[in-house]
């Protein structure tokens, strides 16, 4: 049979597209063609599939060989397709089974000798392949704690080709050497694939324990604010001096904010792992997440985008938590009038030209502003601050805070 078909998703932001990866032999001079929307990461997957293939000791077929990802019209990226392009060529060219491989799901990386690598957006890749009406799905071994949220799928973690290899033909799976020091996978896996510089912090990532009130000594008023804000789910202004306290009453909001429901949980978790910032051993987050981006970060960053397909930004990712913007008045008034909608509608609608995508976002708002600047003329300052938060803040808790005297 020269023909083979498996399944993949591809992420559009926070939601999957269950893809077929179809694979095709026909005579002629050797070629391998990907065809279906790929961007550059997937466009290389033709070197790094057929490098793999052979260090696992399989033949490469020497024909004309065509991947087709349907549907074509969805834009396809990132390297968790290499997996499912691996099975079904080898379905094609008669090492496996097709039918082995037509039920599956099958996501993960290949590196050039074989191992599979994990990649972000496990969770909600699997929830589409769950609502698309699979069954099994196959995840590197490194994400299968978080593929195994999803109920009613049975998850198969792998950690190299040859071993899905020997698993999906019914044979003993080969025992795989030890892998080298320096390429070992710490628990970490996509550290390296996370969005830097948001301040991104989850307490239930913080092995130090929860972030709460009781390290405040004082401030009677202040707690008392904040416990309204987390019981009434209002946003909160804070304005004091340097040092009076509102960074750290601020990191300790997420800690009296109630547990998250599971719903809100897959959610919250949904998000962070397709911006790759899952806590190691934690695939669930069950807690309100923190985000404190510098008042430089860019508009994509606060409110979604870059490059390509949007990615979801610092008010996704506080999404059913703490929005923390420090020195409010240094941001610029078009990041702050881009939260209005979010705050208003608890989404963002980010418009590209590679598409358009709905990413989750309610949130607490918390803005601090330390004062007048001494150098600059104080009505200046007042009144830009003004503007900028008539603009952006829904009504919400105004405080001033004092420096600490307890």
């Amino acid at each position: 049979m020269a023909f083979a078909r498996t399944g993949s998703v591809a992420l559009l932001g926070v939601d999957g597209v269950v893809v077929e990866v179809q694979a095709d032999l026909e005579p002629g001079v050797a070629a391998f063609t990907i065809v279906g929307l790929p961007d550059k990461a997937l466009s290389e997957a033709r070197d790094r599939v057929r490098a793999a293939v052979v260090n696992s000791g399989e033949k490469w077929p020497q024909r004309k060989l065509t991947v087709g990802l349907s549907p074509a019209s969805v834009p396809k990226s990132g390297s968790g397709f290499d997996l499912a392009i691996a099975c079904a060529v080898l379905a094609a060219a008669e090492r496996l089974d097709p039918a082995a491989i037509a039920g599956l799901l099958l996501i993960g990386e290949l590196g050039l000798d074989g191992r599979v690598r994990p990649v972000r957006g496990v969770l909600p890749a699997v929830l589409a392949a769950a609502d698309a009406g699979y069954r099994a799905v196959v995840v590197p071994a490194q994400t299968a704690p978080e593929a195994s949220l999803v109920p009613g799928i049975e998850v198969r973690g792998v950690r190299t080709l040859r071993q899905l290899i020997a698993l999906l033909s019914g044979q003993e799976p080969p025992e795989e050497p030890p892998e080298p020091t320096e390429q070992a996978l710490p628990d970490n896996a996509l550290a390296g694939l996370s969005l830097p510089g948001l301040g991104v912090r989850s307490r239930a990532a913080d092995a130090s324990g929860l972030r709460d009130l009781a390290d405040v000594a004082g401030q009677y008023e202040a707690r008392r604010a904040l416990e309204i804000a987390a019981a009434g789910g209002h946003h909160l202004y804070l304005k004091g001096p340097p040092g009076a306290g509102k960074t750290m009453l601020a990191e300790r909001l997420p800690g009296i904010l109630p547990p998250l429901s599971p719903q809100e949980a897959l959610e919250v978790t949904a998000v962070h792992s397709v911006a790759g910032l899952l806590p190691p051993g934690r695939p669930l987050l069950s807690a309100a997440p923190y985000c404190a981006p510098h008042h430089s970060t860019t508009m994509p960053a606060i409110v979604g985008g870059g490059s390509g397909l949007p990615r979801p930004g610092a008010v996704s990712l506080s999404h059913r938590g703490v929005l923390f913007l420090d020195e409010a008045p240094e941001f610029p008034v078009r990041v702050l009038d881009a939260l209005r909608q979010p705050l208003e509608s608890g989404e963002v609608v980010v418009a590209r030209a590679a598409g358009s995508l709905r990413l989750p976002a309610r949130f607490l708002l918390v803005m601090a502003y330390a004062g007048p600047d001494k150098s600059r003329p104080a009505s200046s300052c007042h009144s830009r601050l003004r503007r900028r938060l008539a603009r952006s803040v829904t009504p919400a808790c105004r405080l001033a805070v004092a420096p600490n005297s307890a």
